[in-house]
């Protein structure tokens, strides 16, 4: 399923202080980065953060949930994609709270790829 492109407009708006923006397609949704670190992800108009260890658990005590899709074998988690609380939709300071702390996981993540990478 495509983006809506009013949702990406939002999330463009929403995230827009943490630098320029780029998008590429991912799981039939759209994938925010900053540079090349991957943010964050819109999937079927849920914001979807990445995160790993203590943030996954600081966006689950806020109520957020993993990403999941259905397979031929069952249901797929993916942990580190998780939703965007839903108070941070309607509140731009918080919803980049989250994101500068996304954004610090997706940075070490894209810099343990291109150390790997070598």
């Amino acid at each position: 399923m495509a983006t809506d492109p009013g949702f990406l407009e939002f999330a463009h708006d929403l995230f827009a202080p943490l630098g320029p923006i780029t998008t590429k397609r991912l799981f039939g949704g759209t994938g925010l980065y900053v540079g090349d670190a991957m943010f964050a992800a819109i999937i079927n108009d849920i914001i979807y953060m990445k995160a790993d260890g203590a943030l996954i658990d600081a966006y689950q005590g806020e109520g957020s949930e993993p990403f999941s899709y259905g397979s031929k074998t069952g249901t797929r988690v993916i942990p580190g994609l998780t939703s965007l609380p839903e108070a941070a939709l309607d509140d731009p300071e918080e919803a980049l709270t989250w994101a500068r702390k996304s954004l610090i996981c997706a940075e070490e993540t894209a810099a343990r790829k291109r150390a790997k990478a070598r």
